[in-house]
């Protein structure tokens, strides 16, 4: 199939094409490189400079002609939905709308969709299936439930058939060392581990030990990208095949705990990595993670790398290689 990977030079984008081009897939990155890199990009894929808040750009690129596209072009930072609401609207929503009206016009009629476990909000159980309801807290959330809720509409309206994939953290690196470009301004726990541990920060802060998890901090969900990637290619050939859209979580089910994360980093790192323990954030909750379960019955979905010891060791082989955030020794 010839695919479009809007984001595609992004930390998950990178590794979507990568397994995208494994599964002998002819795709092109479209990317406006404001978060993605250069560096991420694969020969073997062609590359549109372009913005999805530009509907020229987007229409062009469809223009080009396509079979599937997957849309990971979204800002995803809660803290800054929350603050700059309307960065969220112009590139999440009307981004999306775009990249909707461009794929109706030429003829694109599958998308896979980089959704997020935040559409449900605080959890009323774990693991959190499909059911569960759908309550987002920020406007990230927010922004992706919308752009479900417009797909929907699409699929009725339009004949365009999408997979929502909602999962919560992707973690980890490219296991044959063939991605390498740091996320910039990252904000989930390992990054942050792996610059206390590079000497980039001074400590870790854990926000909380009095949680009712085994050990007393946060339960979360971390998947390995490349499962993710996976997830991805599984999803565009299950719409392709079977004329349906769907809507899945891909998660560990099982979650790890803060400080389980950080001993397994002292451990393969062999670095102290002071941390502080500190009170709890408002609006944390003591376990966030999902279920696979619909995932493997229908896109035949299980991950293999998402164990704490690969997420660890995948992600400092890559920190090992830079002596300052960006700046490669």
């Amino acid at each position: 199939m010839k695919v479009l990977v809007l984001g595609g030079a992004g930390y998950i984008g990178s590794h979507v094409v990568k397994a995208m081009l494994a599964a002998g897939h002819d795709v092109t990155v479209f990317d406006n490189l404001g978060s993605g890199q250069l560096g991420n990009l694969f020969p073997e894929a062609k590359f549109i400079a372009g913005d999805i808040r530009h509907a020229d750009d987007v229409n062009a690129a469809f223009a080009r002609g396509f079979d599937g596209c997957v849309h990971l072009a979204a800002y995803k930072a809660v803290g800054e939905s929350m603050a700059e609401p309307e960065k969220y609207s112009v590139n999440n929503i009307s981004g999306t709308l775009n990249m909707l009206n461009a794929a109706c016009a030429h003829g694109c009629k599958n998308v896979v969709f980089s959704s997020s476990a935040a559409v449900f909000g605080s959890p009323q159980y774990v693991p959190i299936d499909e059911r569960h309801p759908t309550d987002p807290e920020s406007y990230y959330g927010f922004t992706k439930l919308e752009i479900e809720r417009f797909l929907a509409w699409y699929d009725r309206l339009k004949g365009v058939r999408y997979a929502a994939l909602r999962y919560f953290n992707a973690a980890g690196y490219d296991v044959d060392g063939r991605i390498d470009g740091l996320e910039r301004n990252p904000q989930n726990l390992l990054p942050i581990v792996m610059e206390v541990a590079s000497g980039w920060r001074k400590e870790l802060q854990i926000f909380g030990q009095d949680y009712d998890t085994r050990d007393g901090t946060c339960v979360r969900d971390y998947v390995h990208v490349a499962d993710l990637a996976q997830a991805h290619v599984n999803a565009l050939a299950y719409i392709a095949k079977n004329d349906r859209s769907l809507t899945v979580n891909l998660g560990s089910e099982k979650g790890v705990t803060v400080t389980e994360m950080v001993e397994v980093a002292r451990k393969i790192t062999g670095k102290e990595i002071p941390a502080a323990y500190v009170g709890r954030r408002s609006g944390d909750a003591s376990a966030l993670y999902a279920t696979s379960a619909l995932a493997r019955e229908t896109i035949g979905w299980a991950p293999k790398y998402s164990d704490v010891e690969t997420l660890v060791a995948s992600t400092w082989k890559v920190y090992q290689k830079y002596k300052a955030p960006g700046e490669k020794k």
